[in-house]
C-alpha cells in the first residue's frame, strides 16, 4: 500500500473516531439548562377544584404548603354549600386565583427551594442522601392523616349541633342526595350513612360519637375496631348476596369479590389478560381458604382476614402513590434524556439532584403544561 493511501486512511479512520466521540458526548450531555428553564417556565402551577361530595379516594398533595391551600379552598366551598345555615364561611385567600398566583410567584413559591427544605425531612430512615420508597410512603402517611384529620374536624363541627364534643346520630344528616331522594333511588341502601354504621363506630355503646369514634365512622378502611370491621363485612355481605340468603356463594364471590382482592395483591395485574378460566383456579383456593366451616359458603366472619382488602387503607394509598412516583421519576428522566440516567441501579431510591430535576413528578397535577411540553401525569394525585 502506498504512503498516500496509508494517509487518507489514517484521516478516514481519524474522522469516524472524531465523529463517534461527538455523537457520545451529545448523547452524555445534560439538557441545554435554558430550554430546560423555559418549559419550567411555561409550567403554571393550578390549584385542584375539589368535589367535596365525591367519595372516590383522591392521593394527597406532596408539598404541605399546596395541601394547605386546597384546603382553605374546600373549607370555603363546604361551609357555604353543605354546613348548617347560618355557619359563617371561611376566608379562601380572597379568591383561588390569588392562591395560584401565589403558587406561580418564584420569589413567594420556588419549587426547587421547596423541594431543597422537604428532601431532609422526607430521608429519615435513614438520613442517607437518598429518599427510599419506605420514607416516601411514610412522607405521603404523614401527608394522609393530615388530610383526614382535618376533614373530620370539619365535619365533626359541623354536626356537633350543640356544641357538646359529641356527635349524636340526631345530629347527622345524610347526604343531601339521600334525603332528597325514595328508597328506589340508586344508591339508596348503600349503609355508609345509616344508623347500622353509625352504631357501629360508636365503640363505648353511649349513643354519642367522640372524635376518634367519629373519625372510624367516616374512614372505616382505617379502622382497628373489630367492631367495625365486622360491620363492613356485612355491608360487603349485603352488596354482594344476590339470592339474599346472608351468605356469599362461590359465583357470588368469584363475580366481584374476588377481583378486589387480587388487583390489591397484584397492583400491575390487568384482568383484559386473563379468561374467567384461568382465574377460577386460583378464586376456588382462596374461597376454600376463608370458607373455614366448609358449608360452601361465606359468612360475614370468614370476609374478616380480606376485610382491608375490599377495603384499601389510607397507607395502601400512601406507598401506592410512593411506588409510582418513583417509577415515574425514572421515567421521566429517560424522556429527557433518552439514556438512562434517572436510578440506574434500580434500587428504587431517589437522590436529591434527581428530584430537584423532575419537579414536575411530585407537583405533577398542578402544573398546567402547554401543548409543546411533555404530559403531565393526574395519577399521582
Amino acid at each position: 500500500m502506498s504512503n498516500n493511501s496509508r494517509q487518507s486512511c489514517s484521516v478516514i479512520m481519524l474522522y469516524m473516531i472524531i465523529g463517534v466521540l461527538i455523537l457520545l458526548l451529545i448523547s452524555y450531555s445534560p439538557p441545554n439548562s435554558s430550554k430546560s428553564s423555559i418549559k419550567h417556565h411555561h409550567r403554571r402551577l393550578k390549584l385542584r377544584s375539589v368535589d367535596i361530595t365525591r367519595k372516590q379516594h383522591d392521593p394527597v398533595a406532596f408539598d404541605p404548603i399546596v395541601a394547605d391551600l386546597e384546603r382553605r379552598h374546600v373549607d370555603k366551598k363546604y361551609f357555604d354549600d353543605v354546613a348548617a345555615p347560618g355557619h359563617e364561611a371561611q376566608p379562601d385567600w380572597e379568591d383561588l386565583m390569588d392562591a395560584e398566583d401565589y403558587l406561580n410567584d418564584e420569589q413567594k413559591f420556588n419549587v426547587t427551594d421547596r423541594l431543597l427544605l422537604l428532601f431532609p425531612k422526607i430521608d429519615v430512615d435513614p438520613a442517607d442522601g437518598y429518599v427510599s420508597g419506605h420514607e416516601l410512603t411514610e412522607w405521603n402517611m404523614q401527608q394522609a392523616e393530615k388530610e383526614v384529620l382535618h376533614r373530620t374536624l370539619r365535619e365533626f363541627e359541623g354536626h356537633d349541633k350543640n356544641k357538646d364534643g359529641f356527635v349524636s346520630f340526631s345530629e347527622y344528616e345524610p347526604p343531601s342526595w339521600v334525603r332528597n331522594s325514595d328508597n328506589t333511588s340508586f344508591g339508596y341502601e348503600m349503609g355508609w350513612w345509616k344508623e347500622e354504621h353509625f352504631n357501629a363506630s360508636d365503640i363505648d355503646n353511649d349513643g354519642l360519637l367522640n372524635l376518634t369514634e367519629f373519625n372510624d365512622f367516616l374512614h372505616p378502611a382505617d379502622t382497628k375496631s373489630e367492631k367495625l370491621l365486622r360491620w363492613l363485612c356485612h355491608e360487603e355481605i349485603r352488596e354482594r348476596d344476590s339470592d339474599k340468603d346472608g351468605k356469599v356463594s362461590f359465583k357470588e364471590f368469584f363475580h366481584g369479590l374476588f377481583d378486589l382482592v387480587r388487583n390489591y395483591d397484584e397492583e400491575n395485574h390487568n384482568l383484559s389478560h386473563f379468561s374467567d378460566d384461568s382465574n377460577e383456579a386460583p378464586a376456588k383456593q382462596l374461597f376454600a381458604q376463608l370458607d373455614r366451616d366448609g358449608d360452601g359458603f361465606l359468612s360475614h366472619l370468614e370476609l374478616l382476614p380480606i376485610i382491608g382488602k375490599l377495603h384499601p387503607s389510607e397507607r395502601y394509598y400512601s406507598k401506592q402513590q410512593a411506588d409510582y412516583t418513583i417509577s415515574q421519576e425514572s421515567l421521566e428522566r429517560k424522556i429527557q434524556l433518552t439514556v438512562y440516567w434517572a436510578d440506574t441501579d434500580k434500587d428504587g431510591r431517589l437522590s436529591l439532584a434527581e428530584m430537584i430535576d423532575n419537579p414536575y413528578v411530585f407537583y405533577s397535577s398542578i402544573f398546567n403544561d402547554d401543548e409543546d411540553d411533555y404530559e403531565y401525569h393526574e395519577e399521582l394525585r
